[in-house]
This record gives C-alpha cells, sequence and structure tokens, in this order.
C-alpha cells in the first residue's frame, strides 16, 4: 500500500527548506504537490550548489516527487492560472517574503472568500502582529533571535546548531496542521482553514526547556559542546585509540550503575557530590575530569561494551561522510535511489515506518518540467500555452539539462 493522501492536490508557492520540507513530508505520504516556481531562476535553493550531479543538495533533499511548473505570478495571466490551480486544490503552502502574498492578493483573508474550501498554510519568519513581523527570516537569523545560538556551542564562541533545526521543525509543524485539518474534514468539519506557522513560534517551542529555565531561575545556562546543562555525566570524552565516546545517564539510577559496573568505581558512586542531578550539575567538571581519565586508558570498543553490559547509553561521534555508510543506514535499506534531471540520485527513507505503506519518494523536478502537461489539465490547448508563453505568463519549454544552465540563474 503506497498513497495514503492520493487524491490530495497541494500547491505549493514555496522556497528554501521550510515549506519544502512541509511539502516533501506530504509527497512522501502520497499528495500530489504542484510546485510553482518564478520563471526566472526557480525556487533560489536550486543554486546554492551543484554537488548532486550538478543539482544543489539542498534542492534534491527537499523537493522529491513534487511537479514543477513555472508561473510568473506578476502578470495576470499567471496570476489567474495559480487561481484556477488552486479552484482544483485542497492545500496551498506558501512561505514567500514578508508581505508577498497580501500583494498578489493571497492574504488569508483574500483565500477565505475566493477559495473557501481551500487549507492554506503561511509560513512565515516572525509571526503576525510584533515590531520584527516584518522583516526577513532565515533559520541562521530566527535561531540567533530565540536563543538557540546561545545555548550551543560553548561559553563565549555560540554556534547554530547545524541542520537547519527551525526551517525543518517548522515545515514539520506546518505538514502536522494539514493532516489535522484534513482529518477533521474527513469528520464533516467545515471545510477550509487558515493556517500561519512561523519560524520563530517553532523555535520558542523548541527552547521550551531553556526558557522556563530561565523565566524561574533569572539564568542564562552555559553551553556545553556535545553535553547539555540540565544532566550529568552526559557529554563526550576522548578515548585511547583517538575517537570520541558520548555517554548519557538522565537519573540516579544509570549514575549509580555508571559509576559502580562500568568505571569499576564504589568511592564515586558514594560521593555525595555526585548523589543527585543537581549535584553532579553542580560538581561537573570534577566528574567530567573522573570519566574522561578512565575513557582515554581505554579503547573505544571496550568503552562502549562496558557502557552496554552496565546498561549506560553511549554512541559514536561520527562526521557526515561517516554517516553516509553507516551499518544502522546500511543493514536496514534505508537509501533509495529516485529520479532527477540528472538521473539516479541516493535519497533517505522518510523517517516514519508505517506497517504495509510504501512511501512514494517520487523524483526531483526539473524548472518547469510539468508547466505543460499541468497546464493540459486545466483545459488549455497547445497553442494556449504558446500564447501565454511567449507573453512571459511561464517559463520557456522544458527541456532536460537547461535548468543547470548558469544563465537560467537568477
Amino acid at each position: 500500500m503506497s498513497g495514503l493522501l492520493e487524491g490530495i492536490t497541494v500547491v505549493a508557492l514555496e522556497q528554501a527548506v521550510a515549506a519544502p520540507m512541509c511539502t516533501r513530508v506530504l509527497a512522501d505520504f502520497g499528495a500530489r504537490v504542484i510546485k510553482v516556481e518564478n520563471p526566472d531562476g526557480g525556487d533560489f535553493a536550486r543554486w546554492y550548489d551543484d554537488v548532486v550531479n550538478g543539482q544543489a543538495a539542498h534542492f534534491v533533499w527537499c523537493n522529491r516527487g513534487k511537479q514543477s511548473v513555472t508561473l510568473d505570478l506578476k502578470s495576470p495571466d499567471g496570476l489567474d492560472l495559480l487561481h484556477r490551480l488552486l479552484d482544483r486544490a485542497d492545500v496551498l503552502v506558501s512561505n514567500l517574503a514578508p508581505g508577498a502574498t497580501a500583494r498578489l492578493g493571497l492574504a488569508p483573508d483574500d483565500l477565505a472568500n475566493r477559495h473557501p474550501g481551500l487549507i492554506s498554510v503561511e509560513i512565515d519568519g516572525f509571526g503576525v502582529g510584533g515590531p520584527l513581523s516584518n522583516k526577513r527570516a532565515y533559520d541562521l537569523l530566527v535561531q540567533a533571535e530565540i536563543g538557540a545560538c546561545a545555548v550551543t556551542g560553548y561559553p563565549g564562541a555560540p554556534a547554530k546548531p547545524g541542520p537547519p533545526v527551525a526551517d525543518v521543525t517548522t515545515g514539520l509543524h506546518a505538514a502536522l496542521s494539514i493532516l489535522a485539518l484534513l482529518c477533521a474534514r474527513e469528520r464533516g468539519r467545515p471545510e477550509g482553514a487558515q493556517v500561519a506557522v512561523s519560524l520563530f513560534d517553532t523555535m520558542a517551542d523548541m527552547m521550551g526547556y531553556h526558557l522556563t529555565h530561565a523565566r524561574y531561575t533569572g539564568v542564562d545556562q552555559q553551553p556545553l559542546g556535545v553535553g547539555s546543562p540540565a544532566v550529568a555525566p552526559y557529554g563526550s570524552y576522548r578515548t585511547a585509540d583517538e575517537q570520541t565516546v558520548v555517554l548519557g545517564t538522565t537519573n540516579d539510577r544509570e549514575w549509580q550503575r555508571l559509576a559502580r559496573l562500568m568505571l569499576q568505581r564504589p568511592d564515586l558512586a558514594q560521593d555525595e557530590r555526585f548523589r543527585t542531578n543537581p549535584d553532579r550539575c553542580l560538581h561537573r567538571q570534577v566528574l567530567d575530569a573522573e570519566i574522561g581519565a578512565w575513557c582515554a586508558r581505554h579503547d573505544l570498543a571496550h568503552i562502549q561494551k562496558a557502557a552496554d553490559d552496565a546498561g549506560i547509553g553511549n554512541s559514536r561521534y561520527n562526521r557526515a561522510t561517516e554517516v553516509v555508510e553507516h551499518p544502522q543506514l546500511r543493514e536496514r535499506d534505508r537509501w533509495r535511489e529516485i529520479d532527477s534531471p540528472a538521473g539516479v540520485v541516493q535519497s533517505l527513507l522518510p523517517a516514519p515506518v508505517i506497517s504495509g505503506v510504501v512511501p512514494t519518494m517520487g523524483a526531483v523536478p526539473g524548472l518547469g518540467e510539468h508547466t505543460d502537461a499541468v497546464l493540459s489539465e486545466l483545459g488549455l490547448a497547445a497553442t494556449e500555452v504558446a500564447v501565454l508563453r511567449g507573453s512571459g505568463a511561464l517559463g520557456p519549454a522544458y527541456r532536460p539539462g537547461d535548468e543547470h544552465d548558469d544563465s537560467s540563474k537568477s
């Protein structure tokens, strides 16, 4: 079984990561996603790099299983074609620049009036109604503004979390909202709804522990690199064979097992400085020095076996190039081949494993690849499409390989 969302049509006015991640999730579940792109270069994430056989890694990651249609929404004809697509659609997802949808007549109220059955989801940076609402917002900017960079890295050396967590989590919240509304529609609730999801609000939720701690203590917790200010011991340690092991405990019982069974140090287990988690956090430097000294005398394999035998969570610190060939991915067959304009490429399966369901995982689209086919479904003859193309309302006719021509970039 595949295509859990078969029959659902999503129109996307999207770029970068947040909205494309939302619609990729829906496409993986079988929804039809029509990605409407500017004829002048399309989604700017297409041009971030060219490492995937001439295609950008961000774009390949976020855009499988979609159809690309090029429309100039600043032209009356292009905008009219968009509305004709929306007449047939279940969902519109957008994350254009601040104010762009309103200027196009696609604000929530406009859509509710013209397309009353449509679920419209607008992803923005900072949410409506605040002093930052009209500012551009990218993943890094929001992470800095919400404090995520201040709790990542080391004291005096803040860092952005590597993955674009503001973009990705916002996209997932948007997809979850759409699925909830589709479920409500199936139960007879009124059709159509307007959803607003901001990167700022999503990251505020992600920062919930840190913000709650700060509100009730007035203290800014210091970042600890590969560690957590909330729990100890919980961090990374160098091994005798020049590897890095990461060890984690989450309660006092685990700490006792780590000290007595793994380290063979009943003295540490009995030390009053380490009796409770708050005590261990307070004396973290002393505790980490003891664990670090033990790890430095043993190789990674010995440490991980000792940790496993004691029931202590542990992992190996890996780089991305090592994870590509990770046995946990390989032996569970998590990589798949998908088509793209540049040939077959490797892509990871979606995270959810649902019994009896095969993810759709369609091809990565070329810029404007599906324009003619989609417009023919609206009843436009080839001659009408040619006239619209001549007027500039559409991009040029798609030819494989065109999207890799540097002259097409915007």
